[in-house]
């Protein structure tokens, strides 16, 4: 058995077994070997004088059906530099009730589960098991490296209800999480500017967002080589709100006296913020008829494929033109929706011009948010902002 446990520095004085509700349990009793080495976990020098000793119980790993509580005394050491100090052991850390091998379980299971499952696993209480994987995740993932980071995206994902966000930056190039906080306001992303510093700020070349105000001007301010890249998919999707929507909305109303067609306008909702070119075949007949019907609908549906191209220019001169043209046409179409988005978007030209010279998006992010979500389901959430953004790291380490 002693072999087995491979509990250096100790041999197995007894077993016995205990029932303890449902469980039963081994109880292993070890006392330290004489004649062996032994070594201050401060120092690390070896120390001969025994300075006290106390009895602690420690989980180990279960034992075919039986959990396992080792009886062990520990030493204190009279160490001449440090004073006592534990004896270090290379299986059991300083302080810890549970043995090496039992936090790195531990610490596997918590990478496909939740820490209450893990600690419900192993008959330990959770926060063990949390500080197990926080420390495990800690020592696994280190500090982030900054360097070589040319390219970045940043977006926002609720961490809490209630309007309450956190801000997440990646490294475009080697798909890695670079930082992760929480709010989404100028000072509250002023942290990963300062961490990456003046020089490596200089380096970053373009940053891919949605039109959040807040991450431009803070990425104006901090590093005046990077140009900003606004995604195409937050711009539609905001297009499709601000104008499309209205417009929809106020049709319907127009219609009220005509049931029939006011209810085909209402339900064309997604069919008029969908990609024409993923709808079925019955769906584009629909689609054709509401346009068809209504020459305000018509107008935004075709100026939305319009907004899109500008996204798909080859040249900065053929961007300037299809961005005047639509600009034009929706001045003279006289929705008032669309004229007041056209307007609202006329200051962001230069980040929407930028994507001909550096084509990103933020797909990736989305894609991280998705998988952020997933996250905080197995756990029904978490309480500790540290522990959950490492968890967000670890999920995604990256191209190396």
């Amino acid at each position: 058995m002693a072999q087995l446990g491979g509990w250096d520095g100790y041999r197995v004085e007894g077993l016995r077994h205990e029932q303890r509700g449902d469980l039963r349990w081994l109880i292993v009793e070890l006392v330290p070997l004489d004649g062996v080495a032994r070594y201050c976990s401060g120092c690390g020098a070896s120390v001969a004088a025994v300075h006290d000793r106390s009895v602690r119980r420690i989980r180990d790993l279960p034992v075919f059906e039986h959990s396992v509580e080792l009886r062990v005394p520990r030493l204190r050491l009279a160490c001449a530099a440090c004073g006592p100090r534990l004896q270090r052991l290379a299986w059991l850390d300083p302080h810890c009730r549970v043995t090496r091998r039992l936090a790195e379980s531990v610490a596997r299971l918590c990478t496909v589960t939740s820490v209450l499952h893990a600690a419900r696993w192993y008959g330990i209480d959770w926060k063990t098991a949390k500080a197990i994987d926080f420390r495990s995740l800690e020592s696994r993932l280190g500090p982030v490296d900054l360097d070589g980071v040319t390219r970045i995206a940043m977006d926002e994902f609720a961490i809490q209800k209630g309007h309450r966000y956190a801000t997440v930056v990646v490294d475009v190039a080697r798909k890695r999480v670079l930082w992760v906080g929480r709010g989404r306001s100028r000072a509250e992303v002023r942290p990963f500017f300062e961490r990456l510093g003046p020089e490596r700020c200089a380096q970053l070349q373009a940053v891919a967002m949605d039109m959040n105000t807040a991450y431009d001007l803070e990425v104006r301010r901090h590093c005046p080589n990077a140009r900003v890249i606004y995604d195409l998919f937050h711009v539609i999707a905001k297009y499709g709100r601000e104008v499309i929507n209205r417009v929809r909305v106020d049709a319907a109303n127009q219609l009220r006296h005509d049931k029939p067609a006011r209810r085909v306008v209402k339900r064309a909702h997604w069919l008029l913020l969908r990609n024409p070119a993923n709808l079925q075949a019955s769906e584009r007949i629909r689609l054709a008829e509401v346009l068809d019907a209504n020459q305000s609908l018509l107008a935004v549906h075709v100026m939305k494929e319009q907004l899109k191209a500008l996204w798909n220019a080859s040249t900065a001169w053929s961007w300037r033109k299809a961005w005047r043209q639509w600009h034009a046409q929706a001045n003279e179409s006289e929705i008032p929706a669309l004229m007041h988005f056209a307007k609202c978007l006329r200051p962001y030209w230069r980040g929407i011009l930028s994507r001909v010279r550096w084509p990103m998006h933020t797909g990736l992010l989305e894609g991280i948010n998705n998988r952020i979500k997933v996250i905080k389901r197995i756990a029904y959430g978490y309480r500790d902002d540290a522990y959950f953004f490492l968890k967000i790291r670890a999920a995604f380490p990256g191209l190396g």
